[in-house]
């Protein structure tokens, strides 16, 4: 919430609080108790920019027609300090404020003082959320999958943590189950064709060539001494090597991206701790699982999903759900009130099944926030690009953040909602035209650098918040900016509130097309010394806000371009 706004409704929640103890004490309410009211901003514009319900509220209580009660109250009501123009009573009793609309101006001041803070707010109060992003098999390269729900979930944590909530943004590593098993015989295969043995790659394993280039450093490090190994340890050894460098590759790749977690965490770890074990225990002695079929199976259905889910095989190894289930069942041990996983397409059914397992754990099923994220489709001169010319299979992450650049991708992955299939023009993305929203976003606040670097380039200096009198910036072009950096606050606690960063992405590129406007119209440095320092300020304000907006999303603010 905007310092600001939150300080005009707390006054005039005081002033309404004051005005009916007046009324009490003059005999015109007979009240017993103040009943619990808003003061909240009104949809639409024309019924003010604050209204109450207290009138309604009262109206019972007083044995009055709730207009009534409004007039009563509006009678004994005090606007000293409030910013309040004018009062009047609409509907059924609401009670509607219109502000003096210099109140804006206080706007100016603030964004230069909080500066890297300036849009911050608390409404997490501390509470402990993490978000589980990516989490790609380490079985081979980031792909636009792993991309998009990169940009996503270091834009969501980023939102969250500037929105007051203590965030550890976590992935969990796949590092064990069915896929490194296939992994590991696809290595073997892969080794022994190096070593002149005709052996191909399972159906099932992976192909691709990026594992060839893995295998001959293998090769280089140990020979053919393996060879003479059990399958069994030849297979450790490569699976360890491999897992290594993908691992390596992975970190590289995102940190490359602008992110960089707080936590890895194994899921071969939580085999060997024993950890998997005790939670299907658990689950058991609260009747959760059953027999059929040699497996063992998870009551899925009771909590909501359409079909029952199998924990055990029936050769006895623990499935991937039962590893999730005991990796939940973690998350919520070290005391995170809040957990958000964004997983791809793909994983839509398991997101019911999830949120039965966190109910049978004995957790609240609605502390797991699931976002599916739909697929990317890349886009070059208007057809669709399938293949890497590189990899001969999927584009990586690092050959899109190679050809567009890594602002660009970080703001067209979060442009649209996760919901939402997401159409990826990478030739948009790479033109020096408004047209590439990055590029206007990104060239504005160049733009401001521009004008206080040739501030200082002819002697003068920013003014001072006394030498300001924001009464002076009367343009509607300077007013509408002004009312949306005041916007912003308000953005930020509508993004944390819906994980939503295409709130932000949108919220960057109407400020920057206001400032562009403001721009044409308008020369910041002027002969009159005083409208020359009021357009600094509403500039330099706008260059603070532009930048923390654009750090949410992990894209850089330029000071050239």
């Amino acid at each position: 919430m905007s310092e600001i706004v939150e300080e005009i409704r707390a006054g005039l929640a005081r002033s309404l609080v004051d005005a009916v103890a007046g009324a009490r004490a003059a005999g015109a309410l007979k009240i017993e108790e103040l009943p619990d009211f808003v003061v909240e901003t009104p949809r639409e514009k024309e019924n003010g920019d604050f209204a109450t319900n207290l009138a309604m509220l009262l109206a019972r209580p007083a044995r009055m027609a709730p207009r009534r009660v409004a007039e009563i109250i509006t009678r004994n009501l005090s606007l000293t300090g409030t910013w309040v123009e004018r009062v009047e009573i609409a509907g059924p009793g609401f009670i509607n404020f219109y502000l003096d609309p210099a109140w804006v101006y206080q706007v100016l001041p603030l964004a230069e003082a909080r500066d890297g803070n300036y849009g911050r707010v608390n409404i997490g109060r501390g509470e402990k959320v993490q978000v589980e992003f990516v989490s790609a098999n380490p079985t081979g390269l980031l792909h636009m999958g792993n991309a998009r729900g990169a940009a996503l979930g270091d834009s969501i944590a980023a939102i969250l943590g500037f929105a007051g909530y203590d965030v550890t943004r976590e992935f969990y590593i796949n590092d064990a189950g069915n896929q490194i098993e296939n992994f590991g015989l696809s290595l073997e295969a892969r080794y022994q064709q190096l070593l002149g043995i005709d052996m191909p790659v399972p159906e099932e394993g992976y192909h691709g060539d990026d594992l060839i280039e893995t295998v001959k450093g293998f090769v280089t490090c140990h020979g053919d001494g393996y060879l003479k190994s059990s399958a069994g340890e030849r297979r450790a050894a490569l699976v360890k090597y491999a897992l290594a460098e993908k691992l390596a590759a992975i970190r590289q790749a995102l940190a490359d991206f602008g992110i960089n977690y707080d936590v890895w965490f194994s899921e071969r770890e939580l085999h060997d701790s024993g950890a998997v074990t005790k939670t299907l225990q658990y689950l058991n002695e609260k009747g959760y699982l059953y027999e059929k079929e040699g497996a063992l199976w998870f009551k899925a259905a009771d909590f909501g999903a359409d079909k029952d889910e199998v924990v055990i095989r029936s050769n006895g190894i623990p499935t991937y759900f039962a590893a999730d289930i005991a990796y939940h069942k973690n998350k919520f041990e070290r005391g995170f009130k809040r957990v958000i996983d964004i997983w791809g397409a793909d994983h839509h059914g398991h997101a019911a099944r999830m949120k039965g397992a966190v109910a049978a754990l004995g957790c609240d099923p609605d502390a797991l926030e699931v976002i599916i994220m739909q697929l990317v489709r890349l886009y070059r001169g208007g057809e669709m690009v399938r293949m890497s010319k590189r990899t001969g299979q999927y584009i990586t992450l690092e050959e899109l953040v190679e050809e567009v650049g890594r602002d660009a991708a970080r703001y067209f992955f979060v442009i649209r909602s996760a919901d939402s299939h997401l159409d990826f023009d990478l030739d948009l993305a790479k033109a020096q035209t408004n047209e590439n929203p990055v590029y206007y976003i990104q060239y504005a606040h160049a733009r401001i650098c521009s004008i206080l670097r040739h501030l200082q380039e002819q002697g003068g200096k920013m003014p001072q918040p006394g030498e300001v009198d924001p009464g002076l910036l009367r343009e509607e072009a300077e007013l509408a900016l002004i009312r949306k950096i005041v916007d912003f606050p308000e953005e930020v606690v509508s993004a944390a509130r819906g994980l939503a960063p295409q709130r932000i992405a949108r919220y960057t590129h109407e400020l920057a097309g206001l400032l562009h406007s403001f721009y044409n119209s308008y020369r910041v440095i002027v002969p009159d010394r005083a409208l020359c320092n009021a357009r600094l300020a509403l500039v330099n304000a706008t260059r603070i806000t532009l930048r923390n907006a654009l750090r949410l999303l992990g894209v850089t603010a330029p000071e050239t371009m």
